[in-house]
């Protein structure tokens, strides 16, 4: 922020100076202890602990809840501190709001929450405890540090929970576009897929193993300095999936805003809760870009692409524009 590095000339990395702060700073929602009625939070971001406000906000009112929860890791976000802990620890602090915080769900909305290897069986423990179980969603991340003697550690989870049976799902919404390799054909047409001038292509449904998600870095406008940011494009997934067109997304620990500024993009409504100041303005300032701008890296004309099909996108884009230039 103050005193900004020289940075390269491709680094889209997020960035605000002083007076930014001080006017997304004004946006933010500050609670003074009254009831947090919907009306009064929706589409904002609040800038709180989250164990202040918890009793405070409404029951039953959201379509989905992301939950990002500090790790049970050593990590320092912005100055605020999470220290590692043993697994009955864990999962005691994991008690101590995620009872409360479910209680903000719809009796047919859904709950995802993510952690790493070392927080998945608590995770687990905690969801099947307070929801049913759907499943585990594994995706990699592409990054991760090398070990001498373990495994490079590449994936994380996402635990996916329902209040009930009759629970809200658009797989339709959420189907992956493939390059097909070896192409069937029958009586010479296509065998479900697409012949296209960039290749062949199917649409398929997804699996709980997403490997099409790259983590976000500094050429890329998403980018925080935020440093567990998931991507858009793997929040864009779960909003589309289990909360409708018009529904509300509640993230407990927004961070620097992807679910929000998702949703926003997505059209949903939205609720983040960050401790961070600073991550609130960042949230605050990526909303606003949003408004201009909403496009989410990997999703293109309705569907999720794989990895490294980004001029196919922009073909594909172009020709859909080109379309309805002529039916116009």
């Amino acid at each position: 922020m103050e005193g900004e590095k020289q940075r390269a000339p491709r680094n889209k990395t997020l960035t605000m100076n002083i007076v930014e702060k001080e006017k997304y700073s004004k946006r933010l929602l500050i609670p003074d202890g009254s009831p947090l009625f919907p009306s009064k939070i929706i589409n904002k971001t609040i800038y709180s602990d989250l164990f202040n406000i918890i009793d405070y906000l409404p029951k039953s009112f959201v379509d989905l809840l992301v939950i990002d929860p500090p790790y049970n890791l050593d990590k320092d976000f912005n100055g605020i501190r999470f220290s590692k802990s043993d697994d009955d620890k864990y999962l005691q602090y994991l008690g101590s709001w995620f009872p409360k915080l479910i209680n903000v769900v719809k009796p047919n909305g859904s709950i995802y929450i993510c952690g790493d290897w070392k927080s998945t069986s608590c995770l687990y423990e905690i969801m099947k405890k307070y929801t049913i179980v759907r499943n585990r969603i594994t995706w990699q991340r592409e990054k991760g540090r090398g070990a001498k003697k373990n495994w490079k550690n590449t994936t994380e989870d996402i635990w996916f929970g329902t209040m009930g049976d009759d629970y809200y799902f658009d797989v339709e919404s959420v189907k992956q576009k493939r390059r097909v390799i070896a192409p069937y054909r029958e009586n010479g047409a296509p065998k479900d897929w697409e012949e296209t001038e960039n290749g062949n292509f199917r649409l398929t449904y997804p699996s709980n193993f997403w490997d099409d998600i790259s983590i976000p870095y500094w050429s890329m406008p998403e980018n925080t300095e935020h440093p567990t940011q998931k991507p858009e494009k793997l929040i864009a997934k779960l909003i589309l999936a289990s909360c409708p067109k018009n529904g509300i997304v509640l993230d407990p620990f927004v961070g620097s805003g992807t679910t929000s500024v998702v949703a926003k993009k997505l059209g949903r409504n939205y609720v983040g809760i960050e401790i961070n100041e600073e991550y609130c303005c960042w949230t605050e300032k990526r909303l606003d870009i949003a408004e201009h701008n909403r496009e989410i890296q990997g999703y293109s004309s309705g569907v999720f692409w794989e990895r490294n099909t980004l001029s196919m996108q922009l073909d594909e884009r172009k020709e859909a524009n080109k379309k309805r230039y002529k039916e116009n």
